[in-house]
């Protein structure tokens, strides 16, 4: 795939982007992890022309996850790993949508942003388990926000999401779709060197 710093024609404009679709899924018992999802799909939503659909793990079909370009995945920290709804989320994916053998995710754009209630619960190791995830399944992972996705603080002296942490979902969200896109159309974003 070549790549240019400019778009060569008019059709080249983020408005122009056949139907880029992300999808922005997560699992949330407390709503903090939801609430971070809207700001990722807010920020997907920045992107002219992206379609976000944003829904639990546990309602996701094999259709929305296929027609997907891209997949922010969001998980509360348990015992320093994702949820087991979201890793039963990844199961899905080989035991019921029948992702193997094919590689169906293969070129996907992914991400992944957590919440966890102190600073040091386990949040890079939960994103890195769900970005583990989608690099087995041959996915092109990105982030933005933090080294590894965005995360949030929920507990003792930061309760709630907070607006730097709502900021960094938001980045994320546009983020992908920007690299979603880039894939997409196989150029450079506008505007971006």
């Amino acid at each position: 795939m070549q790549v240019s710093a400019q778009p060569s024609s008019p059709q080249a404009s983020p408005q122009a982007t056949d139907g880029l679709q992300v999808l922005v899924t997560y699992h949330s018992l407390s709503g903090h992890t939801a609430e971070m999802a809207k700001s990722v799909k807010r920020g997907a939503e920045s992107i002219p022309g992206t379609a976000v659909l944003l829904k639990t793990v546990g309602q996701v079909t094999a259709d929305e996850l296929f027609g997907s370009d891209a997949v922010i995945v969001g998980s509360p920290v348990y015992w320093s790993n994702m949820s087991g709804e979201v890793k039963a989320f990844f199961d899905r994916w080989q035991f019921e949508f029948g992702v193997y053998p094919e590689w169906k995710m293969r070129n996907r754009v992914g991400a992944a942003f957590t919440t966890g209630g102190q600073i040091s619960s386990g949040k890079e190791v939960t994103m890195l388990t769900i970005l583990a995830a989608m690099l087995g399944n041959k996915m092109i992972v990105v982030s933005d926000g933090g080294a590894f996705g965005a995360s949030a603080t929920t507990e003792g002296d930061s309760p709630g999401i907070n607006d730097a942490e709502r900021a960094d979902a938001w980045a994320l969200g546009k983020r992908v779709a920007e690299v979603a896109w880039m894939i997409k159309r196989g150029q450079a974003f506008p505007g971006q060197p």
